[in-house]
Formats: structure tokens, C-alpha cells, sequence
């Protein structure tokens, strides 16, 4: 009966010593999670996905509520957080980019996005006209989404060649030119548009664009020099 209390109670040790041992070992998923938004530039967005290496949803959830009581992380919209911002110019804390805003919810549900509309006008200065509605075409489905007084517009799109086929810069000015259309597009467009693009983008782009539509593809070698080296 000694040996078997013995046996008994020094298995209960190990088990314990064992346990205690694993605790111990684990990251501490709060200090990895607090690091890497320490690490960002103020401003940057994050989702839970984007710390899913660190650990389970649930935990990754409770580390990111415990950051936004402490003010290291903003709430911009459900599932979305940003590094916040203060301008010393303002002395204010500036509202989260639009753009980033926009990456991020189609991050959170797995959709690819390209601004389209307006909102390509503006981002390649095209236009000084801040967008009313911050539109992008989608693969993903036609969704809207508010976040403090800001319109989100997602519109799915069939040409997934303009989309998941070539790189952010191809399809931004794809959208933009498609925004423009076919007969707003003079030579003063050209110039401007070719002067915001290196050697290299144009190269690329010129590669990338060569089966889209016709007379988009005929704008982009004005603009890229219309000759592939």
C-alpha cells in the first residue's frame, strides 16, 4: 500500500511538474500581439487574422479587447482596429486612412479590391474631389458598410482579369481609366499619368494589361510608351 501511495504521489508530481512546465513555456500571446502593433507606424490597421500565428481567435479576441481598453489600439468598426494617430500640426488624433479602411474589411472576409470610380480619380490625382463614396470593385459581394459618417462601397465584378491577374498599381489605373472613359482621355491625361509612373511600373504594367479591353490597353501604351523591353 506505501509503494502504491508512493507510486501515486510521485506520479501526481510529475503530472504537475509537467503541466506547470508547459504553462511556463507558452508565448505570452498579449506581449507578441502588443510587440507587433508597437512595431507599426501609427495609423495602420489591423484585423484578428492578422495575428492568427499567435494563437487561437478566442485568445487573440481577449488580447485585442485588453489593448483597447489600455489605448493602444482604436476601434474603427467592429473587427477593425487602428494604431492610433495624433498630428502635432492639429493637435488632434487623426482619423484612420480611408484607403487602409477599405483593405482592411475585404481582408476580413477574403475579397481582392481595386478603388474604382471617384475614388481611383482621386488616389492618382486624377481629381482633387474627395470621394463622397469610397467605391472598389470586388470579387467578393455588393456589401456597404458606415463607419463614422464614412461610405464604404463594395461592387463585385466579373472582369477578374482587371483584378486578381495583375498587380495594385495595373489595376488602380485600369479602374481609373475605365472611370475616365474612352473619350475623356486627352493628352494632357497621358503626360500626367505617364510622369507618375517609373521605367519599371510601365514595363509591368504594359505586361500585365495586354488582355484587357481594347481601348484601355491602347491608353496604357500611350501612357507606358507603347513599346515592351
Amino acid at each position: 500500500m506505501k509503494e502504491n501511495n508512493l507510486t501515486f504521489r510521485c506520479k501526481n508530481y510529475i503530472l504537475f511538474t509537467t503541466k506547470w512546465g508547459e504553462y511556463m513555456s507558452r508565448p505570452d500571446i498579449l506581449k507578441q500581439v502588443r510587440t507587433r502593433i508597437e512595431h507599426a507606424a501609427p495609423g495602420d490597421i489591423f484585423i484578428p487574422a492578422d495575428f492568427s500565428d499567435l494563437g487561437e481567435a478566442r485568445k487573440i479576441a481577449m488580447c485585442l479587447s485588453r489593448l483597447l481598453e489600455e489605448g493602444t489600439l482604436e476601434k474603427v468598426k467592429r473587427g477593425v482596429y487602428m494604431k492610433p494617430r495624433f498630428s502635432q500640426l492639429l493637435n488632434r488624433p487623426v482619423p484612420p486612412r480611408e484607403d487602409a479602411v477599405a483593405k482592411a474589411i475585404a481582408r476580413n472576409y477574403g475579397w481582392t479590391i481595386v478603388p474604382c470610380g471617384d475614388t481611383a480619380l482621386n488616389m492618382l490625382g486624377l481629381s482633387t474631389q474627395i470621394p463622397a463614396v469610397w467605391l472598389y470593385v470586388s470579387d467578393g459581394p455588393y456589401k456597404t458598410y458606415e463607419t463614422d459618417g464614412i461610405r464604404f462601397q463594395f461592387k463585385h465584378t466579373d472582369r477578374k482579369n482587371e483584378l486578381n491577374s495583375v498587380s495594385e498599381p495595373t489595376a488602380l489605373l485600369i479602374q481609373a481609366l475605365r472611370a475616365l472613359g474612352r473619350d475623356s482621355i486627352d493628352s494632357q491625361t497621358i503626360f500626367f499619368l505617364s510622369r507618375k509612373l517609373s521605367a519599371t511600373e510601365k514595363r509591368q504594367i504594359l505586361q500585365e494589361s495586354r488582355y484587357i479591353t481594347a481601348w484601355i490597353y491602347e491608353a496604357i501604351k500611350a501612357i507606358c510608351g507603347g513599346v515592351e523591353s
